[in-house]
C-alpha cells in the first residue's frame, strides 16, 4: 500500500516542521552522517529533535531539541523519523515508527539494510527530498504474536521481520508441531521455526532457507531451522491465516525472539500464535526503484549477460 498523503501533512508545530533523528552513535560513520543531516535540515529551516543520551555523543548545535526518554511520545509533532545505522538500528527505529505512526526513512550504514531507503553517499539527496517533501509513504505489514500456556495468554508481542521460536540447549533439539488455521501440518525436532512477513523474507527467514517474497505480496511465511524431518519445507500461507508453533511437553524449553531485539523465555508446552499485525510500519520512500533492483544491489547478484525482453 502507498499513502502519498503522508508527504503533505504532519510535523508542523507553530509553523516549524520537525524531524526526529535516531542514530547508532557507536559508529563513527553515524556520528558524521548525523552531523551532516542535522546541518542540512537546520539550514533549510526545519527543526531537529534527538534523544538526549544520543545527543551527548553527537556534535550538534544548541538549537537542536533534545528529549530525555525513548518513548513513542517523543515523536509527537514530527513529520518524519530519520534513522542512521545498520539493520539493528533500523529495526529499533521501526519500533518508534509503529508506535507513533510517524514514517521512517532509513539510511543504511551497515552491510545489507533492506529496510533502508538510502545509503551513506546519498545524504545530500536525503536532506533535499525531506526539505521538499519529495517522498511517499509505504505501509509494511507486521505480525502480532501471542504466547499461550494452558490456554492462557502469557505474552504478547509484534514484529516487522519475524518471530522466531528457537531452542536454548545446544545439545538437544526443540520438538514442535506446526499448525495453520487450526489444523496440524507436521511435527519434528529442529533448532527453531521462523514465522516471517514478506519484509522479513530477506532477513532471518532467508538465512534459514526460506523464499524471497516481494513486499507487495500479502502472505505469511513459516520456515524451519535445521529440521530433522523429510517434510520440513518453507511454507507460504495466506495473509489471513493464523500460524501456530506448539512446543511439545518434555522438550527443553525454548525462547521467542521478535525481530532479533525482544526475547522472552517460553514456558513448558508453550503455544506461539502468529497472525497479521493490526498496526503497520510506515516507511518513507524516495524513489520508485523496483524491489528486483534492490534485491540485485543488496546481494550483489550476478546479472551480467542479461539482454532483456525483445522489443
Amino acid at each position: 500500500m502507498t499513502d502519498t498523503s503522508g508527504t503533505k501533512t504532519g510535523g508542523e508545530t507553530g509553523g516549524t516542521r520537525t524531524v526526529f533523528l535516531l542514530a547508532h552513535t557507536g559508529r563513527p560513520a553515524a556520528i558524521r552522517s548525523a552531523e551532516l543531516v542535522v546541518q542540512g535540515l537546520l539550514r533549510a529551516g526545519l527543526g531537529v529533535r534527538v534523544l538526549a543520551f544520543e545527543a551527548a555523543d553527537l556534535p550538534l548545535p544548541p538549537d537542536v531539541e533534545t528529549v530525555p526518554e525513548a518513548t513513542p511520545e517523543v515523536l509527537d509533532g514530527c513529520e518524519l523519523l530519520i534513522v542512521l545505522g545498520g539493520d539493528g538500528t533500523l529495526l529499533r527505529g521501526a519500533e518508534f515508527a509503529r508506535a507513533s505512526g510517524v514514517p521512517m526513512l532509513g539510511v543504511n550504514l551497515g552491510r545489507v539494510g533492506f529496510l533502508a531507503e538510502a545509503e551513506r553517499d546519498d545524504l545530500d539527496k536525503v536532506v533535499d527530498r525531506v526539505v521538499t517533501r519529495s517522498y511517499e509513504v509505504e505501509e509494511r505489514m507486521t505480525i502480532d504474536v501471542v504466547v499461550r500456556t494452558n490456554g492462557d495468554v502469557v505474552h504478547r508481542d509484534w514484529a516487522l521481520n519475524e518471530a522466531a521460536v528457537q531452542k536454548v540447549s545446544a545439545e538437544r533439539m526443540l520438538e514442535v508441531v506446526l499448525e495453520i488455521d487450526g489444523r496440524p501440518v507436521t511435527g519434528f525436532g529442529c533448532d527453531g521455526i521462523v514465522c516471517a512477513t514478506p519484509t522479513g523474507s530477506t532477513a532471518y527467514a532467508f538465512s534459514a532457507g526460506g523464499p524471497v517474497v516481494w513486499p507487495e505480496v500479502e502472505a505469511l511465511l513459516m520456515v524451519p531451522i535445521s529440521a530433522h524431518a523429510l517434510f520440513a519445507k518453507p511454507l507460504v500461507t495466506s495473509v489471513t491465516s493464523v500460524l501456530a508453533v506448539e512446543v511439545q511437553p518434555g522438550t527443553p524449553h525454548g525462547v521467542l525472539w521478535c525481530d532479533g531485539r525482544r526475547m522472552v523465555e517460553l514456558p513448558p508446552a508453550a503455544r506461539v500464535e502468529v497472525r497479521r499485525g493490526a498496526v503497520p510500519v510506515r516507511l518513507a520512500r524516495l524513489h520508485h526503484a523496483s524491489f528486483t533492483n534492490r534485491l540485485v544491489a543488496k546481494f550483489a547478484l550476478p546479472v551480467s549477460g542479461w539482454r532483456g525482453a525483445p522489443h
